[in-house]
């Protein structure tokens, strides 16, 4: 695993051990879900944006504080994680803003 954004999107670019998901917290500001989500379409990985906060991410991967993104680098952990990931994000599409 890789975890928070910055990692993340550099992991991105790395071929020797390539992030083949990312997790996203239900809370992440505008800017951070535009960056993984470019990042993430450049790159053709889903992206799936969680029900967890960041805080709910965090304590999952076993860390004290807040996580915002994780990305997944082990085939056989996305596997396992496949059948409760919700819905992934369309690459290319934008999400409707809400008013």
């Amino acid at each position: 695993l890789v975890m928070g954004t910055p990692r993340v999107c550099e992991a991105l670019r790395d071929k020797k051990n390539p992030v083949i998901a990312v997790l996203e917290a239900s809370d992440t500001s505008e800017n951070t879900h535009k960056k993984l989500s470019d990042k993430t379409a450049f790159y053709g990985v889903p992206l799936y944006r969680l029900t967890a906060d960041t805080t709910q991410l965090g304590r999952a991967v076993g860390k004290t504080g807040s996580v915002a993104a994780v990305g997944v680098t082990d085939e056989n952990l996305y596997k396992a994680l496949a059948d409760k990931l919700p819905p992934r994000e369309a690459v290319g599409e934008t999400q409707p803003q809400s008013e």
